[in-house]
């Protein structure tokens, strides 16, 4: 008797393929046949579950924002009511932390998310995904922000993404100085100028 094929199970191991090779090579190297060697299925398995390699990316590109607001939710933004000071900024940088590549796990994340919205540059199919994965990071940002008492948390919290996006592309390339300075004394060192000009 054939065991019984979780679809669930098996979608995710396709997922979890790509997710790897795209980090490895980049997105342009992830071709279906690539995933299927990986996932060690045959490419009409792969198939089967995703119809186009832009929908596997896609699913890819949704893993990797699954991850990041998961961790995310642990930082609701009521736990950030009444806070001032010292603890305003180390409340709000425990929050940014958990988006930028500070690990293997976060290195990864970023990767991916940084190579799609690089694709959507050119390639409008992700454009939908890069842009929406870029306005929920701004609403979580943006609440926590009123959380504190700023003035302009619609404003701030765009600001603070912007320097999300230049700090995790000098951290995962060889574009800046990231790699050799401490990201996180860069970012405390932000995050005090930006919440002590927006009270």
């Amino acid at each position: 008797m054939s065991r019984r094929v979780d679809p669930a199970l098996r979608r995710h191991q396709v997922i979890e393929a790509a997710f790897r090779l795209l980090v490895m090579e980049g997105i342009g190297s992830v071709s279906l046949r690539k995933v299927a060697d990986e996932s060690g299925m045959n490419v009409g398995s792969v198939r089967h579950y995703f119809g186009s390699h832009e929908e596997l990316l896609i699913a890819v590109a949704g893993e990797a924002g699954n991850r990041m607001g998961a961790r995310l939710a642990k930082h609701p933004a009521s736990a950030l009511w009444g806070l001032r000071a010292t603890a305003a900024v180390a409340g709000l940088q425990e929050l940014v932390e958990d988006v930028l590549p500070l690990d293997a796990d976060r290195r990864e994340e970023a990767i991916v998310v940084t190579e799609l919205i690089m694709a959507s540059r050119t390639m409008p199919v992700f454009a939908a995904t890069v842009g929406q994965m870029g306005e929920d990071l701004v609403t979580v940002l943006e609440e926590a922000l009123a959380a504190l008492g700023s003035r302009a948390p619609r404003t701030n919290a765009q600001q603070i993404a912007a320097f999300i996006a230049g700090l995790t592309v000098d951290m995962i390339t060889p574009h800046g100085t990231a790699a050799s300075m401490d990201a996180r004394a860069l970012l405390g060192s932000f995050l005090t100028g930006l919440l002590a000009a927006g009270r």
